[in-house]
């Protein structure tokens, strides 16, 4: 088991570099404590679901940097990042319980390009028969 370990979670068009070492449980994104950066509760309970899974819940301290993409997908990049800290941390204790949990996974979903001649990606100017 390594003191710090290193990896990298990314979500849509965000990308988050993870610092994991083992402390007392402070959170720091891009340079702010996470209470701080995320301001949304739904958003600090997605990045904080790898410890709820493992149980290990205020036993790491983590410093991350994360680009791109909005707030929402900063935080499941974090999410990612986090659950691959943890795995490299321990294989044989983390691995299986955040795979189970799906948190090793990327989520491949991507916002569609729009195209030419609609609005968005989909929606089409209204049909006029005359």
């Amino acid at each position: 088991m390594a003191e710090r370990t290193y990896a990298t979670g990314r979500r849509k068009n965000a990308t988050a570099r993870v610092w994991l070492s083992v402390g007392k449980g402070d959170f720091t994104v891009n340079g702010k404590p996470m209470n701080e950066y995320f301001d949304r509760e739904t958003l600090k309970m997605s990045a904080m679901q790898p410890f709820d899974v493992t149980e290990t819940r205020g036993q790491f301290d983590i410093l991350a940097t994360v680009k791109g993409g909005g707030i929402s997908g900063q935080a499941g990049a974090i999410r990612h990042g986090i659950s691959r800290a943890l795995a490299e941390f321990d294989i044989e204790k983390y691995r299986p319980r955040l795979k189970s949990a799906g948190f090793l996974t990327r989520d491949p979903r991507m916002v569609e390009r729009k195209k030419f001649g609609l609005h968005k990606a989909r929606k089409r100017p209204q049909f006029s028969k005359r």
